[in-house]
């Protein structure tokens, strides 16, 4: 069993973004030189999270209404009373995968037709990383 661990970083120049990362994973995979095993991606950050969808612009636009919908920015969350405003960032973050278990197969990852891996950030503007780790043969 060999395991390869490396990190993919970001500054979002906005306060919440979706991130098309597939390309970057995939060259972690490349790298680690694994054939058979899977590829595990999770944001070292409370308020970020990753999730596989289609990377199509529409269906992007319609998940940040969705979540703006169900964790809308407000200013009356408890949270705030402690001097942070970043609230709805942790709830949007809980709606989506915290990290995502990929599948590799001959070197590459294993995605479906349309799936496509995002770094789904909702505190943005500051430095944040995301683990990639690997394991198999």
């Amino acid at each position: 069993m060999k395991t390869f661990t490396d990190y993919l970083w970001f500054n979002t120049a906005r306060e919440r973004e979706m991130v098309h990362i597939t390309p970057q994973v995939e060259a972690i995979v490349k790298a680690s030189g694994v054939e058979d095993g899977l590829c595990f991606v999770s944001p070292m950050h409370i308020t970020a999270a990753i999730y596989v969808n289609d990377h199509e612009g529409g269906l992007i636009e319609d998940i940040g209404e969705w979540l703006e919908k169900l964790a809308p920015a407000r200013p009356e969350y408890r949270h705030h009373q402690t001097g942070e405003d970043n609230a709805d960032a942790h709830l949007k973050a809980l709606l989506l995968h915290h990290e995502t278990t990929l599948p590799i197969t001959k070197g590459r990852l294993d995605l479906g037709t349309w799936q496509r891996v995002f770094y789904a950030e909702f505190d943005g503007r500051r430095r944040k990383r995301v683990i990639v780790k690997i394991l198999g043969v």
